[in-house]
């Protein structure tokens, strides 16, 4: 395919294209999904294909919290993922990560009473 003649086309033209291009696009895609899908209805393996995709990701076990936000302590994170919008700014400002840890502020409670 000859690309030359596509630095003469305006903004505006090669933005009709790039939709006119998409639009073909997905309805080829549609066509080839649906003929795939036939195909797996007439060898039966149709059901196969959906259930084989949802087995493939394990279960995993919920996760506890592990920290807690002393000013709001309905916000909690479990240390996986990223660090919750209340964390970042104590932990810039010097704050190390184990003063909001839950069993430690457990603990300093009773070492108190």
């Amino acid at each position: 395919m000859n690309t030359a003649h596509f630095n003469s086309l305006s903004i505006d033209e090669l933005w009709i294209l790039h939709q006119e291009v998409a639009a073909q696009l997905a309805q080829k895609m549609l066509v080839q999904k649906a003929h795939l899908e036939e195909r797996l209805h007439r060898i039966g393996l149709a059901n196969e294909a959906t259930r084989l995709n949802r087995k493939r990701r394990r279960p995993y076990p919920p996760v506890r919290p592990k920290y807690r936000n002393p000013k709001n302590p309905a916000e909690t994170w479990s240390g996986r993922g990223r660090q919750p919008r209340w964390l970042r700014p104590q932990l810039r400002s010097g704050r190390d990560l184990d003063d909001f840890l839950i069993d430690q502020a457990s603990a300093q409670k009773r070492q108190t009473n």
